[in-house]
């Protein structure tokens, strides 16, 4: 029997839209607290849920001996995480869980069956709280911080925050052995051709995005060193051999001295290997792009959100629409595709802002873009601000906060009709840049006529568009 052992609610074979898109990594969270209580002495096992099945993980709880089950838990596996909480207490486990979601859930995550719910950063944080849970000593779940429990009366206890690890370099690399790693590079290779895994250089984000969750780091940037990270490269590259990986940083070119020393010290060692990473646009200039090309970038996804620069300001994105545009160039002229996210519907959005958003695409021409309409996470400011306006459409357990309906904004379907329209119009542009011929166009040019007198018709108007445009 295990001190502890560790999970999370994703299944890749029983999610539809994960099973299209195929591209499973392994989840480095709970690595790095694996990693971390394997290094104090703790006995910890992984039961890597992404190839396995509810089922599966239902007879391991079943019939292992209870012990201590730590789950990590995300905005989109809210319900297989209830379910997973609910079949270990009926196993007589005791419950941990934490990530990005339970930290503003506390409370409904504690009546849901988890027993502490651990906020913040895990891995000092589970050091402290696995003695005390194994020795089934509740009593001093007050004294360790950056926990909370329900106390015998049913009230939330909450106890001090924990400071973070200030030095993320004196943390051991994730426990990789743990999980069936290569499998993940051999699903991705079959799918795509080419196999890929993760890593990070660094611990949160700084900025001050009005709809981005920083339940578990806080708005801090910390940073590994260079050659710290390229000896877990190297390590990787020769381990598992990879055709390209993905640098999960939330903004990996925020620092752009840590990025020069370490593009020499990959240069030094003589690697070089294709990836991907998100960046935000005022952290890409000509020079940035030249070293990400040095190093191999193949893609960069930049937050572009809007076209609006009000849509922009009241975000409080901290980019402008112009450098956005830049950054998009910068990357294709150095061969390097530029991915944009792109966001409908958050507040204070008009149909101008709409155009606009059209329009800046177009211009941009990213080689790829990728929308979705806002959606309040909460203990974001966003979520705050609309709180009032928000409509809980099905139960929470069953739900989750992409899914709260905003009272006044426009119908999914309106968004449906802006999706479409920024798709024709975007192709159409490319189309006349191409020099293709009049029939291709003026065919393109009458679906997108349409698609925009839909966009501006009423609700049953549009209902009757959709004929017309499927």
């Amino acid at each position: 029997m295990s001190d502890l052992l560790l999970t999370h609610g994703y299944f890749l074979y029983e999610d539809p839209k994960e099973l299209k898109i195929l591209k499973p990594y392994v989840p480095l969270g709970i690595l790095y607290i694996c990693s971390h209580l394997r290094n104090k002495g703790f006995d910890v096992e992984v039961f890597d849920t992404t190839f396995s099945s509810v089922d599966a993980l239902r007879s391991h709880l079943q019939t292992e001996k209870p012990s201590v089950l730590g789950i990590y838990a995300n905005l989109m596996t809210r319900k297989n995480v209830l379910a997973i909480l609910e079949i270990a207490r009926a196993a007589n486990w005791t419950t941990v869980v934490g990530g990005p979601e339970p930290g503003a859930y506390i409370r409904e995550y504690l009546e849901a069956g988890a027993d502490v719910v651990v906020l913040g950063e895990g891995e000092v944080t589970m050091e402290n709280l696995l003695p005390v849970l194994r020795a089934g000593d509740r009593s001093s779940l007050p004294t360790i911080p950056g926990i909370a429990f329900l106390d015998e009366a049913g009230r939330v206890y909450q106890t001090a925050p924990r400071a973070q690890i200030v030095d993320i370099d004196g943390q051991p690399w994730p426990a990789r052995d743990a999980v069936d790693v290569q499998r993940y590079v051999e699903t991705w290779r079959k799918a795509h051709g080419k196999g890929s895994l993760s890593f990070i250089t660094a611990r949160g984000c700084p900025y001050h995005c009005r709809w981005c969750s920083h339940q578990v780091f806080g708005k801090t940037h910390r940073r590994r060193k260079p050659v710290a990270v390229v000896d877990e490269v190297e390590w990787l590259l020769e381990a598992y051999q990879p055709d390209m990986v993905w640098i999960a940083d939330d903004v990996f070119t925020i620092h752009h001295g840590w990025l020069r020393a370490y593009a020499a010290e990959m240069r030094s060692r003589g690697l070089r290997i294709p990836f991907e990473c998100i960046s935000r646009a005022d952290r890409i200039n000509a020079e940035i792009a030249d070293v990400l090309a040095e190093l191999g970038c193949f893609r960069v996804w930049i937050g572009s959100e809007s076209g609006s620069q009000k849509i922009l300001d009241a975000m409080e994105r901290g980019v402008t629409v112009q450098q956005v545009q830049s950054a998009v160039g910068l990357c294709k002229s150095r061969g390097i595709q530029a991915g944009m996210f792109l966001m409908w519907g958050y507040e204070g959005e008009e149909l101008e802002d709409i155009e606009a958003t059209i329009e800046h695409v177009k211009r941009s021409d990213p080689d790829i873009f990728l929308t979705t309409v806002a959606y309040p996470i909460k203990g974001t400011p966003y979520y705050s601000r609309i709180a009032p306006s928000l409509v809980q459409v099905k139960p929470w357990g069953q739900s989750s906060d992409r899914e709260l309906a905003i009272q006044g904004r426009r119908s999914s379907e309106f968004y449906s009709f802006a999706d479409r329209l920024l798709k024709d119009e975007v192709e159409l542009a490319r189309i006349q840049r191409s020099g293709a011929d009049e029939a291709a166009l003026t065919k393109l040019r009458q679906q997108v006529n349409v698609l925009r007198e839909c966009l501006y018709s009423g609700a049953s108007e549009r209902k009757a568009c959709m004929g017309d445009t499927a």
